[in-house]
């Protein structure tokens, strides 16, 4: 076919060349990839950076962070609830050894983030130079690839291979390190172009139809299926899919802590969390069902307990996208590679339409027995000191279930995992398999900002809160809309649990002793109150939703309340505590 005298004239002009530097033909590169915002702090190596930023303030916002933890911590809040990819900027030396924590955090919850640090001059690698580290080699565990430039002719491929590394398969943090040099280095520039291959990496394993069918057949002629979901399902963006499987299978349904929010809590299927923390049916009734059915998630310690004793009598099909998760800790008999985006509406068109009345009904008699000797003490105490569960459970009844809860790390994270009510997808944001204490405060921010049209409530504990304060700063400067809620019970509380329950109440340094977070709070110029009785509690949590602004509420409650269900550790999942 004959090209029109148009279409002639621009194939046989080059693209147009232009001379930038390093730093500029990363910031085209960000943009030309949808970045919308940036967390960060600034410092000697990659002040190049920084300077070209200052030209791009109204294509690219940055945020100033207070620690460079809370800048990783801030991007995964961002990257949970937007579903894009979070981004970090950091320096040389402290500031790249900063991010770790949010790296390996992000790496074990598989969250895409791409981490830019900036390095010394190329010439003095290996010289023990001011603010210099081994970034690379420190941060190999703890991301999915990483890499050094020293030339800056590398940037916009690195970039765009970073990109999709993080984002594709089974997400994951990326790092990439830029030595000064590199960042002032002029380059012809002839414009940026994504990456969507890349030689021996496969982000999605082959679908294999024999293990479709097997699967289905095995779920067919199970009496009593059940399936365990995770953040698998999220990332996979395969709500809709899911549930579609789900109801034509008329199978039960528990999720893990990441999974949650998948389907909403009121599905009629969802009968609740699994692990040490989660509710008894799911968990006495995984070493009751006959075909366990895990979607998007790992079979990590704290869902299956002691493994020798963990679903010996079920037949398991195990979905995941990364093959490397699939035998790993429970050994599958029908392994389902791929996306399961892809795979589930392929198990879905082959399953039998079923009710499963009986075995739900099993469900129905552990779910009664939980909330009448647990729940209803917890949720609808009536006297005494206030209780987490209750603080949750009234947020609940204001929020109605629209709103993205974040919790940090602790006791209360536990009973808002287990509480929260969340009608949508995204909406719920915890550091999951690193457990991070300080996670809260900085993902809320993040949080915020990848979904300002939702109402985010950040759920902390007083220990937690106190890692990572600082990022009021974050609030103050930038002006994002975050209700900050503490629940303070004067203890590291989670430790304070095992020290009561395993060592005699040998309580070794648990008792926190904390600021005035209302006058703290204040010195941000960030409102807030206190709570110290029941009848403050309804107003208090409605004065807060309803400010215009960030808010800090902290809500004293019980001190030595024991979170419950329990499976203690070395236990089985059905020796799970319901006291």
């Amino acid at each position: 076919m004959e090209l029109s005298i148009e279409e002639t004239i621009r194939t046989a002009v080059p693209k147009e060349l232009k001379t930038v530097s390093g730093s500029v033909a990363l910031l085209e590169g960000l943009i030309a990839e949808g970045t919308e915002v940036v967390f960060g702090y600034p410092g000697g190596a990659i002040m190049p950076i920084y300077d070209a930023l200052y030209d791009f303030k109204a294509r690219l916002q940055h945020i100033l962070v207070r620690h460079e933890q809370g800048a990783t911590h801030a991007a995964q809040g961002f990257a949970r609830t937007s579903g894009k990819v979070g981004v970090v900027f950091a320096t040389s030396g402290p500031g790249a050894t900063n991010l770790v924590t949010g790296l390996a955090d992000a790496q074990i919850d598989s969250t895409p983030l791409v981490c830019i640090t900036g390095q010394v001059f190329s010439h003095l690698l290996g010289t023990d130079a001011f603010q210099e580290t081994d970034v690379i080699n420190i941060t190999t565990p703890v991301t999915k690839w990483n890499y050094q430039v020293t030339d800056a002719n590398e940037i916009p491929a690195v970039l765009a291979k970073a990109f999709y590394i993080a984002k594709s398969g089974r997400p994951g943090p990326v790092l990439i390190d830029i030595t000064k040099d590199a960042q002032i280095q002029k380059i012809d520039y002839e414009g940026y172009t994504p990456c969507n291959h890349i030689r021996s990496y496969r982000p999605k394993p082959n679908i294999r139809m024999a293990y479709i069918e097997e699967a289905a057949a095995m779920i067919n002629a199970a009496k009593k299926p059940f399936i365990l979901f995770g953040q698998g399902v999220l990332l996979g963006g395969a709500e809709k899919e899911f549930q579609a499987f789900v109801e034509k299978s008329g199978i039960p349904a528990a999720w893990t802590i990441l999974g949650a929010g998948a389907i909403p809590s009121d599905h009629p299927l969802n009968v609740g969390m699994l692990g040490m923390h989660g509710n008894y049916g799911p968990n006495v009734q995984t070493n009751s069902c006959d075909v366990l059915i895990a979607i998007g998630m790992r079979f990590d310690d704290r869902v299956t307990g002691r493994l020798d004793k963990y679903a010996t009598q079920a037949k398991v099909i195990h979905l995941d996208i990364d093959p490397a998760e699939i035998d790993k800790n429970v050994k599958a008999d029908v392994p389902v590679w791929g996306d399961c985006k892809d795979t589930l509406p392929l198990l879905t068109a082959r399953v039998e339409g079923r009710q499963h009345n009986d075995w739900r009904a099993e469900f129905a008699v552990f779910e009664k027995i939980e909330q009448e000797e647990l729940i209803s003490k917890e949720l609808e105490p009536g006297s005494g000191e206030l209780t987490m569960g209750e603080v949750i459970h009234q947020l609940n009844q204001l929020t109605k279930g629209e709103a993205i809860i974040v919790s940090d790390v602790g006791q209360h994270q536990m009973v808002a995992c287990r509480y929260a009510k969340l009608n949508n997808t995204r909406s719920n944001v915890t550091s999951g398999g690193l457990g991070t204490m300080g996670f809260g405060l900085p993902a809320a921010i993040g949080a915020k900002f990848g979904r300002p049209d939702r109402t985010v409530v950040a759920v902390i504990g007083d220990g937690g809160f106190q890692m990572t304060l600082q990022e009021l700063g974050t609030i103050m400067q930038s002006g994002v809309d975050v209700k900050i809620m503490i629940l303070n019970n004067q203890f590291l509380g989670m430790v304070r649990q095992w020290q009561q329950l395993f060592n005699e109440k040998r309580y070794s340094f648990v008792d926190i002793t904390s600021p005035d977070f209302i006058k703290l709070a204040e010195s941000y110029y960030i409102a807030g109150k206190k709570v110290t009785e029941r009848e403050e509690l309804i107003p208090a949590l409605t004065q807060m939703l309803e400010h215009k602004g960030s808010f800090v509420l902290e809500v004293m409650v019980e001190k030595e309340l024991n979170v419950f269900p329990m499976v203690p550790q070395g236990c089985s999942v059905s020796e799970i505590r319901l006291k």
